[in-house]
C-alpha cells in the first residue's frame, strides 16, 4: 500500500524565525535598547530552534539550499546566545578581535549563499546580499570598535531582517491565496 504525503512549504517558518529575531537585534544594535533576555530568548527559541526545524523540513522535501540555510542559520542563533550567556564565552569579553572573526566567517559563508540566491528570486537575493553586507560591517565594526558602523550595521539588519519577513508573508499569502499577492520576482531559468 503507498501513500502520498503533501507538505507544507517550511521557508516562511526559517524566514520569519530569522526575520523577527534579527529586526529585534538590530534595533538593539541601532542602539534603541540594551541587549536583553527578549532577545536572547528570540535568539534561542525563534531563531534558533525554529529555523533548525525549517531546515531539517526543507532537507525532507529535497531543498539542498533551504536545508543548508535554515539550519546554519538556525545554528548560528543558538552559537551566538551561547556566545553571550555560557560562562567565559561572551564575545565582547573574548576581545573584539576575535568576534570579529566569528562575523567575518558568516560573512563569507553568506556570500557564498547569496551567490545561490542568483537561481532564486529578487526577494532572496535582496536578504542575502543584505544579511552579507551586515556581518561585514559587524566585524569592521567590532574590529575598530566604532558604534557609528555598528550603529549602521543595526539600520541595516533592521532591513535585512524586514526584507526575510517580507518574503515569508509573500510565499504564505501567495499559497493561500493562489495567486501573486506579494512579488518575489522569480528568477526565470
Amino acid at each position: 500500500m503507498s501513500t502520498s504525503q503533501n507538505y507544507g512549504n517550511p521557508a516562511p517558518l526559517g524566514l520569519l524565525g530569522f526575520g523577527m529575531t534579527t529586526i529585534l537585534l538590530n534595533i538593539h544594535n541601532a542602539g534603541f535598547y540594551p541587549l536583553s533576555t527578549m532577545v536572547l530568548g528570540m535568539g534561542i527559541f525563534v531563531g534558533g530552534i525554529a529555523q533548525v526545524i525549517a531546515g531539517v523540513q526543507e532537507w525532507k522535501v529535497g531543498n539542498t539550499f533551504g536545508a543548508t540555510a535554515f539550519s546554519m542559520y538556525g545554528c548560528f542563533w543558538l552559537s551566538f546566545v551561547a556566545l553571550k550567556l555560557l560562562p567565559g564565552t561572551n564575545a565582547a569579553a573574548a576581545g573584539a578581535l576575535d568576534a570579529g572573526f566569528y562575523l567575518l566567517v558568516w560573512g563569507i559563508f553568506t556570500l557564498v549563499m547569496y551567490i545561490g540566491t542568483l537561481k532564486i528570486s529578487r526577494a532572496h537575493q535582496v536578504i542575502f546580499l543584505s544579511l552579507t553586507i551586515l556581518f561585514f560591517l559587524l566585524a569592521i565594526g567590532d574590529w575598530t570598535e566604532s558604534s557609528v558602523i555598528k550603529t549602521i550595521a543595526g539600520f541595516e539588519g533592521i532591513f535585512c531582517g524586514g526584507s526575510a519577513f517580507y518574503t515569508a508573508a509573500a510565499l504564505i499569502l501567495n499559497e493561500v491565496y493562489g495567486r501573486q499577492v506579494l512579488p518575489l520576482g522569480m528568477v526565470k531559468s
